[in-house]
């Protein structure tokens, strides 16, 4: 690519990543929309990352591994559903992708605390359906 067209274009290139970076200052429908997606990325990611701790320590556990993959679908689907309600109300306006992310957000950082629980089971702890370390 030619200098001066990249010097040119790279304004143009770096401003979603500058718009991306100061969510606590968005102040438009779509930049807030944008923050609140990518805070529900991260809770997703980290959601991900214990649910894969967890697999793991049930690796000797077929049966409850199987239990648990059935209660993080059956999870996935509630958390998709009561945000979709939660957020019926502004069905098809710009503020939805907000309402329904911020839900979503809560509702996964709920589960990261669970999944948090779980993980600090106490060996012996018969209440808790993951073993410790």
């Amino acid at each position: 690519m030619n200098p001066r067209i990249f010097l040119a274009l790279a304004p143009l290139l770096l401003t979603p990543l500058a718009q991306a970076a100061d969510c606590a200052n968005a102040s438009t429908q779509t930049a807030m929309n944008q923050c609140a997606a990518e805070l529900h990325q991260a809770a997703d990611k980290e959601l991900n990352t214990l649910y894969q701790r967890i697999t793991q320590r049930l690796k000797d556990n077929p049966d409850g591994k199987k239990l648990l993959v059935g209660a993080q679908r059956a999870w996935v689907a509630f958390r998709d559903a009561e945000c979709g309600f939660a957020a019926s109300g502004v069905a098809g306006g710009s503020v939805y992708p907000l309402i329904y992310s911020n839900c979503t957000t809560d509702l996964t950082k709920a589960r990261v605390e669970a999944f948090k629980t779980y993980l600090k089971c106490q060996e012996g702890d018969l209440g808790c359906p993951v073993p410790g370390n």
